[in-house]
């Protein structure tokens, strides 16, 4: 089956097409037969498009997320594609799409009709921009490729909502969460899951016995503390702005800040979001990117005393969770596993947020370490470390695709 897997921001759409069956997901034999993603849409468009056999990156006009999803869908099918296995859009047989926001309603990934759009709109006031973009992407795949085609969707928090209420409640009153619906959701629930289903792979171990701390650092950061092979608890919140220190975004910090911000600086409710959300993190302290590779740069380069600050701070903020949740589950944490663009390219900060984790019995091993990026997937704690480290590269795509097969073919789930 040849599943188009689409990601629909809010001025982007990320795309890959996967080929899989229920038997290529037993022998892990899946095929990435293209990928790329299209930005700016509404404006000049910057497209990156890229198979096996060809590449293409150009700008062109994009008018809207329909115009975005046709470009791609026409190139797929082109003989400038290269895509043998592709030669009509009837050779594509379902879609998947990430959704960021399920709410409660949905705890796993469904089959879109009627009454699941009506659910993922209700998310809409949860996640504004990313639920709207979704149904865009949904309403283009129904517009171009007919109402017949299975359209499924995955969603970012499903992983989580085996959460207890001790982990996902706030301190607020109990009737804000009965009313409003105000807790702990959880986002990266895709990646999670799937570095859960890969740690069992690799360590070759039943789904109940998964019992890990899972660390997702790029641009946006989430822990998740795993336990019998589900979420009890990570560190995202009500929206993704809660828990680690980000790119971008500030983490944890005292609700009351906001109120202070406004009677000294002026700022309002959207001026405030934007602060928190866009102009925090490894970018606000470090008054210079929120890229992390430049601010090892400038520290090593320059010994830029806030490149080294905000680089610190991101440390910590990790280990403080990880300490968290090692107590929380009694010590029963068999391994840290680092993913995301940072958690699987940068040594030296997996280096610096183990530093002092061997009192809860990490052993690192430097030399297995710095060699270890670039896609590469391996251990990073030495042969004898009663706590276990890795690095394994996180392929949410892979995972959508699986499920859209799997929704598609009725097939029971077994991660």
């Amino acid at each position: 089956m040849n599943i188009l897997v689409l990601n629909c921001g809010s001025s982007s759409v990320k795309f890959q097409i996967i080929e899989t069956n229920l038997d290529m997901i037993e022998t892990n034999s899946d095929v990435k037969l293209a990928g790329g993603v299209i930005e700016r849409i509404g404006s000049q468009g910057l497209i990156t498009l890229q198979s096996n056999g060809a590449k293409v990156k150009n700008a062109k006009a994009i008018k809207d997320h329909r115009e975005a999803i046709d470009f791609i869908l026409r190139w797929i099918i082109s003989p400038d594609s290269k895509i043998d296995r592709l030669q009509s859009l009837s050779d594509i047989h379902a879609v998947g799409h990430r959704v960021v926001h399920g709410g409660e309603k949905f705890s796993k990934s469904v089959r879109i009709d009627a009454e699941v759009i009506s659910g993922i709109e209700d998310c809409i006031e949860l996640a504004p921009l990313h639920n709207s973009a979704n149904l865009k992407g949904i309403e283009a795949i129904k517009a171009l490729l007919g109402e017949g085609i299975p359209q499924i969707a995955v969603f970012d928090t499903a992983f989580h909502s085996t959460m207890p209420e001790t982990s996902y409640l706030y301190g607020l009153p109990y009737h804000l969460y009965r009313r409003y619906k105000i807790r702990r959701y959880g986002f990266h629930g895709t990646s999670h899951r799937y570095i859960g289903y890969r740690y069992r792979q690799e360590q070759n171990v039943k789904l109940t016995d998964v019992n890990i701390i899972s660390l997702h650092l790029g641009n946006g950061c989430s822990a998740c503390s795993i336990q019998n092979g589900a979420s009890i608890d990570t560190t995202m919140g009500f929206t993704p702005l809660d828990g680690l220190l980000m790119g971008t975004r500030s983490g944890d910090i005292d609700a009351s800040i906001s109120e202070y911000l406004f009677h000294k600086e002026g700022l309002d409710h959207s001026e405030m979001d934007t602060l928190l959300n866009k102009r925090s993190g490894l970018l606000g302290i470090s008054g210079l990117t929120s890229d992390m590779r430049e601010l090892l740069e400038e520290e090593e380069e320059h010994q830029d005393r806030r490149a080294k600050l905000a680089i610190d701070i991101f440390c910590k903020r990790v280990r403080k969770y990880i300490g968290a949740y090692f107590v929380e589950c009694g010590g029963n944490v068999d391994a840290l596993v680092f993913t995301g663009g940072i958690g699987e390219n940068s040594p030296v900060i997996r280096e610096r947020i183990s530093k002092g984790l061997d009192s809860i019995g990490l052993q690192f091993d430097p030399a297995k370490n710095n060699v270890m990026f670039g896609g590469k997937l391996g251990e990073v704690s030495t042969d004898g470390s009663q706590l276990k480290a890795f690095v394994y590269p996180t392929n949410e795509e892979l995972l959508i695709a699986r499920d859209t097969l799997r929704v598609v073919e009725n097939a029971p789930r077994r991660w």
